[in-house]
């Protein structure tokens, strides 16, 4: 599993006014809408209910926020850099500005956690993470994500 595969390019952007977690939901469900078809409302509460079970901020500035929805074929993704960063409750008490949301079918099993853990793995790459604060442009921000490390099959 290759991140491109999970995450398309139009799923990518650069949020400059992000003022709330709540509110960053409702982009990022408005954007996995429109490039996935998925039901922003649908996504938005599964977003807000998984972060009610603990916040997804894993540190370094990084958000792995995910949630199981119905009427998904395969794991997608969106990525979303923001230019100021975010109260997020993580870990390390550290404001996120890198945020990656996953979304899994309800049944999707084994290949929600490969993909997580390949979220995951990528984005603790100090390297990676710089280049990705360095740009705003959606592309570069996508090749860059690409370039990251792939999952080999169990």
């Amino acid at each position: 599993m290759q991140l491109s595969t999970v995450v398309k390019p139009g799923a990518v952007r650069a949020f400059p006014q992000v003022t709330s977690k709540k509110r960053l939901f409702q982009d990022i469900s408005d954007l996995a809408e429109q490039v996935y078809n998925l039901d922003a409302s649908q996504t938005l509460d599964a977003l807000q209910e998984r972060e009610s079970l603990g916040p997804t901020g894993v540190g370094n500035g990084v958000a792995l926020p995910h949630a199981r929805l119905h009427g998904l074929e395969k794991v997608a993704g969106v990525f979303v850099k923001l230019d100021k960063p975010l109260d997020f409750d993580a870990v390390d008490r550290q404001p996120v500005d890198l945020v990656f949301a996953l979304f899994a079918s309800k049944g999707s099993g084994v290949d929600h956690l490969k993909a997580l853990a390949l979220v995951s793995r990528t984005l603790r790459d100090s390297e990676l993470r710089a280049k990705l604060r360095a740009n705003s442009d959606p592309a570069a921000l996508h090749a860059i994500l690409s370039s990251g490390p792939g999952v080999q099959a169990a």
